[in-house]
């Protein structure tokens, strides 16, 4: 991936900087316009400035940018601007999404209290649009709006291994080891949704869809990195991945169904498919082993564990708002690249 067009002030900063040489010991810091970008947002999780300068900031830690010194990773001064923007972020879904009271609850609490939340449905039906009613455009709109994050499937939540311990743990590589094939390269989840995209005449270069993918499809990317990355949110990382897989079984039934009813085969909709066996079986491991046991273990961590799944479920929820809002009124979900 090269670096984007950038989509404001912010971001009109940082691209040219990140194509730039790294500062040395004796250079000054990089000058980025956090603040003026954060008094001036109205609405962070629909900033598409706030929200692509993030999403830039984060993809350094992932497979970076061709056209991006790797030295830049750790550049102090894009620590401290990300610093920023995170803990406005932070701020913003702590202040936004409503989360169920952890107080009291047990490892069995925990879990049931994850189950009760990915039950309740609060969304727009964008899967079982998708599976009755959705075009063949439309079908490949979803899988450029999924691209970014599905090519690459599992890495926020695998930075959470490292930061766990004991059976949690060992939930969440038995999870993992699933989404990257057991060791097969052609079995990897992001690899079978590559095989979807090029079913339908996609492009499955990692990244080449990024200018067309608004704001609040890159907020729920980058909460997924904001809680993976930092080992203070464990919880919230362990929370969203159990929320991740109790929510994915049925509306990849769904997925299935629509593309197959426009005639495309087994090779297309494998990662369909494949996703509503390994999920039913995920969502357990998840929701017990992983999520449970961490609040056992670590009791303190409950509330955040509760956090993480409630964001992720809003998040979701705001992108198929957005999405089947844009299909309603007869237009694409997509920004014009």
């Amino acid at each position: 991936m090269i670096l984007p067009t950038p989509r404001g002030p912010l971001s009109s900063a940082l691209v040219p900087l990140l194509r730039g040489p790294v500062p040395g010991d004796d250079d000054p810091a990089p000058a980025l316009p956090v603040a003026d970008a954060l008094a001036a947002s109205t609405d962070l999780l629909e900033d598409d400035d706030v929200q692509l300068a993030l999403f830039c900031l984060y993809e350094l830690h992932y497979r970076g940018f061709e056209d991006v010194d790797d030295r830049w990773e750790w550049e102090p001064g894009l620590l401290r601007a990300r610093r920023r923007l995170e803990d406005a972020f932070e701020t913003e879904l702590r202040e936004r999404v409503k989360v169920p009271d952890a107080h009291g609850l047990d490892e069995t609490g925990v879990a049931e209290t994850l189950f009760t939340m990915a039950a309740a449905e609060t969304g727009p039906g964008l899967a079982r649009y998708v599976g009755k009613k959705a075009s063949e455009g439309q079908l490949r709109e979803l899988l450029v709006q999924r691209s970014l994050y599905q090519l690459k499937e599992a890495d926020p939540h695998t930075w959470a291994v490292p930061r766990l311990s004991g059976a949690p743990k060992a939930a969440l590589v038995e999870i993992q080891a699933d989404e990257y094939g057991g060791g097969d390269p052609e079995r990897m989840h992001a690899a079978l949704f590559a095989q979807t995209m090029r079913g339908l005449g996609l492009d499955d270069a990692y990244g080449r869809y990024v200018e067309e993918l608004p704001a609040i499809t890159l907020a729920s990317l980058n909460a997924m990195s904001l809680f993976g990355l930092h080992r203070r949110l464990r919880g919230a990382v362990a929370g969203h991945l159990a929320a991740f897989e109790m929510t994915s079984s049925l509306p990849n039934r769904f997925y299935g169904n629509g593309f197959r009813r426009h005639g495309h085969g087994p090779e297309t909709t494998l990662y369909f498919d494949e996703h509503v066996e390994a999920d039913a079986v995920h969502e357990q491991i998840a929701g017990r082993d992983l999520a449970g046991g961490l609040a056992r273990d670590e009791p303190g961590l409950t509330a955040d564990i509760l956090f993480g799944a409630a964001v992720c479920l809003a998040l979701d929820d705001a992108v198929a708002e957005h999405i089947m809002t844009a299909w309603q009124a007869g237009r694409s979900s997509l920004r014009a690249a």
